[in-house]
């Protein structure tokens, strides 16, 4: 078995990137990359974008467990519909994975999936855990979720005006939904905010929400 391969195999994860592998191999990062592209080419191991790989031999890589090594330099985590879908607020599965950043708002392609990154204020930048608890990936809590999505939608996100069906179960609150909405820091979007919270409470019960 190469070197490089059984350092793969020692990680115990189906994603792994160029970087870490150098850190464990003490080899250089061009040296591994050498080596990752030879695997690759063999279909060892597959390339899910730019210094980021997966085990061939593993099932189908899920889109999220690619989520923490998309941006090495900054946080990120699963938000807007995506996290109200993995939370069983909406039933349509959302066709990317929307995070939430102090990023600047991009979209990246990969080979397991595609990754719609919105930027929040910083003082937003809270309000997630680990995802059931596995370590995997980030995701905003429900309340958190829901005013990430209504603080896009002030912003002029067309996506984000209309809500699918959205179920709210007996453990959401709305208070600490509230609680997030008051640390917008831009006063109008705040008040904007607010109001449609407000608008999606008197709604709950109702099968369709609109904010």
């Amino acid at each position: 078995m190469e070197p490089i391969l059984l350092h793969i195999k020692n990680l115990k994860r189906p994603v792994f990137t160029t970087h870490e592998l150098a850190a464990v191999s003490g080899k250089s990062s061009s040296n591994v990359t050498q080596s990752l592209n030879v695997l690759a080419k063999n279909r060892i191991i597959t390339k899910i974008f730019r210094g980021i790989w997966a085990d061939a031999g593993s099932e189908k890589v899920s889109p999220y467990a690619v989520v923490p090594f998309l941006l090495p330099r900054q946080r990120a985590y699963v938000s807007f519909l995506s996290a109200l879908h993995l939370h069983g607020m909406i039933g349509q599965i959302p066709q990317v994975v929307m995070l939430a950043t102090c990023a600047h708002t991009k979209t990246i392609r990969t080979a397991a999936g595609v990754f719609e990154l919105h930027q929040i204020a910083p003082r937003l930048f809270n309000g997630f855990v680990w995802y059931r608890g596995t370590g995997s990936f980030l995701i905003a809590e429900p309340e958190k979720a829901l005013v990430d999505s209504i603080y896009l939608s002030t912003r002029k996100k067309k996506q984000f005006t209309y809500f699918p069906e959205l179920y709210f179960d007996k453990n959401f609150d709305f208070k600490k939904a509230t609680r997030w909405v008051e640390r917008i820091p831009d006063r109008k979007i705040r008040a904007s905010a607010s109001d449609r919270l407000k608008r999606l409470k008197g709604l709950k019960g109702l099968s369709l929400s609109v904010i």
